[in-house]
């Protein structure tokens, strides 16, 4: 494989002559694991581990290598091992809010061009969890698909009822599968195309890891047995990157139990585009759409145009949002105060 099958496309191709390195190639990363990496060149997939320089470098885990970044990178031993020197700038991103209380970003994948949603048409249908991965998606410029899974556990018109209940939160494309009747695949399919990149997220037991065997044409991945309920269970342990056999590319995600936002206030407004369109009315430019005279999207709800809990995911996932923001902002100005402090007290103990 050439690089640009493996996705390096014209945008970052400007910051080739910027990255490159005497002894260096550029290669993807194509699985992270605790600090460890997989790397990706079209020609090899070796391990690799960052220079101490670089690690000095990065201030925060969100600038870390992540599944999908382009790295230029230093093999040795025949090609068996690779140092990993610098990271280009990230074209598309996925992250969240860490697991807990501490205030950070998680990078899920970085240069993805779609994202499949995935929920199971069973237990783990959740339009208010849907509303959060489609913020994700919005915040990092990154294209949604819906998919929903095991459609076999349900009627026809139940599916209908879900199918409605998206598009009245989205736009997205949707397609619904069964991995019992295979109804769907053929459709899935041809949203692929070679060269591309796309993520899966979801749930843990929505099926994800079933979809890749599937596409694969045989079980490379292991799979573990529904329950009675029809549900799975968690599988995928780690973010990896696979090249499937028509050319296009696929990232495998753990399930996801928290997804909190920092700071993706434009992704809110982008994952709720009704809400964006109506705002432009609103009497005054920094309308909050709470107790404001005069707003637009108040009035909607009143009218009955706009469903209140609709309304209230809004203004939930923009609270949390701002709020998460402020708190790493101010996270950021005490790491930075004491990262100055220390690199004050190593130079007087060097003088």
């Amino acid at each position: 494989m050439e690089l640009r099958e493996l996705g390096f496309d014209q945008w970052f191709e400007v910051y080739s002559n910027e990255l490159k390195q005497e002894g260096c190639g550029f290669a993807r990363i194509s699985a992270v694991n605790r600090g460890s990496y997989l790397i990706k060149n079209g020609e090899r997939e070796v391990p690799a581990e960052l220079t101490g320089k670089l690690s000095y470098q990065i201030e925060s885990p969100v600038n870390l290598p992540c599944v999908g970044d382009w790295v230029t990178a230093q093999y040795y031993n025949n090609d068996t091992a690779a140092i990993i020197h610098r990271v280009f700038p990230r074209k598309t991103f996925l992250r969240r809010k860490t697991a807990g209380e501490n205030i950070d970003f998680q990078m899920v994948a970085a240069n993805i061009d779609a994202a499949f949603i995935v929920q199971s048409c069973h237990f783990d249908f959740n339009p208010h969890r849907l509303d959060r991965y489609l913020v994700m998606a919005a915040d990092g410029h990154v294209e949604p698909i819906i998919i929903l899974t095991k459609t076999d556990l349900i009627s026809p018109d139940e599916l209908g009822q879900k199918l409605a209940i998206i598009s009245s939160v989205t736009k997205a494309r949707v397609l619904a599968l069964s991995n019992i009747t295979s109804i769907g695949f053929d459709e899935f399919r041809q949203t692929l195309f070679p060269g591309r990149t796309y993520c899966l997220l979801g749930s843990s037991g929505v099926g994800k890891t079933t979809i890749i065997n599937r596409l694969m044409g045989r079980e490379v991945f292991d799979t573990k047995a529904v329950s009675g309920t029809g549900e799975g269970t968690h599988t995928t342990s780690r973010r990896q990157l696979i090249v499937l056999s028509q050319g296009a590319m696929l990232v495998d995600t753990p399930g996801m139990r928290e997804l909190g936002l920092v700071g993706a206030g434009d992704g809110v407004d982008m994952g709720f585009e009704e809400f964006v369109g109506l705002s432009a009315n609103c009497r005054y430019a920094n309308c909050s759409h709470k107790n404001e005279p005069g707003c637009a999207i108040r009035d909607a709800i009143e009218k009955g145009e706009l469903s209140e809990d609709r309304y209230a995911s809004y203004i939930k996932l923009k609270k949390e949002s701002e709020y998460y923001g402020m708190s790493y902002l101010e996270k950021r100005k005490k790491d930075k105060s004491f990262g100055r402090f220390v690199k004050s007290v190593k130079k007087q103990l060097k003088d």
